[in-house]
């Protein structure tokens, strides 16, 4: 199917690596102009490199947990040109008891996590009504509806950004601008298999069987897939919600969650 990206500009948070990366390109191989983030210079340019052998590609340096940050990223998009899309894929997660849980890093998720994505949309939100198309998009989680205590700070984060993607998609009423969010599956991102590395050598174990573990014995157990999904199968989902294709969807909170989620809603 063509999603009829041709022509639109999309930036893309925490694009370097992962499910943001994987949402770069599947737009970009749609047709879309994309423009990448992420807060290694170099890992941005090779980024940019890999994307630019299948359209047009640009990127920018920035690190999103300040509202510094944030503005420097802001000004350099607008160099391009309009924002069509927004992507707030910039997130941070970690496992981390909630006893343990200090205050500067309940901050360090607000602000990242949730902050970065209200300051992005603020900016770029009114621009898309003015022209009367745009796609704001939040990546959520399976935490959002389903916390689990060692990450509750994340959790949270998430289920933030699906209070705010519905809020913000009210003030579209109207237009052929929609807003929002995605709740994923666990998804097998470097960032995931850096911890499943680290917890496997705590735990004299390979991350092969802390994975087969995970989906058999924990939290994994309500995944109707039984496995990690990859990004590209995220990435397939937020670039249709990204289309004109999906005009109807509007302050709505998709689930691609591999079925973790045990609810009909």
């Amino acid at each position: 199917m063509d999603l009829g990206l041709n022509g639109k500009r999309a930036l893309i948070t925490g694009s370097t690596l992962g499910i943001g990366r994987a949402i770069a390109k599947s737009l970009v191989t749609e047709g879309a102009e994309v423009i990448v983030n992420g807060r290694d210079p170099d890992r941005v340019q090779e980024t940019i490199s890999e994307l630019s052998e299948f359209g047009s590609a640009t990127g920018f340096a920035s690190d999103l947990s300040t509202s510094d940050g944030v503005a420097e990223l802001v000004e350099s998009a607008r160099t391009v040109g309009p924002i069509d899309i927004l992507v707030n894929n910039a997130g941070y997660f970690e496992v981390k008891e909630f006893w343990e849980i200090e205050d500067a890093d309940w901050q360090h998720t607000f602000e990242l996590n949730i902050m970065s994505g209200v300051r992005l949309a603020r900016e770029f939100l009114q621009p898309m009504l003015e022209s009367n198309w745009g796609r704001v998009i939040f990546i959520a989680s399976e935490q959002s509806s389903k916390p689990n205590p060692s990450m509750i700070h994340y959790a949270m984060s998430k289920t933030a950004q699906i209070s705010i993607a519905r809020g913000l998609a009210e003030l579209t009423r109207g237009t052929d601008v929609t807003v929002n969010s995605v709740r994923v599956a666990p998804t097998w991102t470097d960032g995931v298999e850096s911890f499943m590395d680290q917890m496997a050598s705590a735990e004299n174990s390979t991350a092969d069987e802390m994975s087969l573990a995970y989906f058999a014995e924990g939290e994994g157990t309500s995944s109707l897939l039984q496995r990690w999904a990859s990004p590209d199968e995220i990435a397939n989902v937020v670039a249709f919600l990204c289309s004109p294709r999906a005009s109807a969807i509007n302050g709505a909170s998709s689930r691609a969650d591999g079925g973790m989620i045990r609810s009909i809603f």
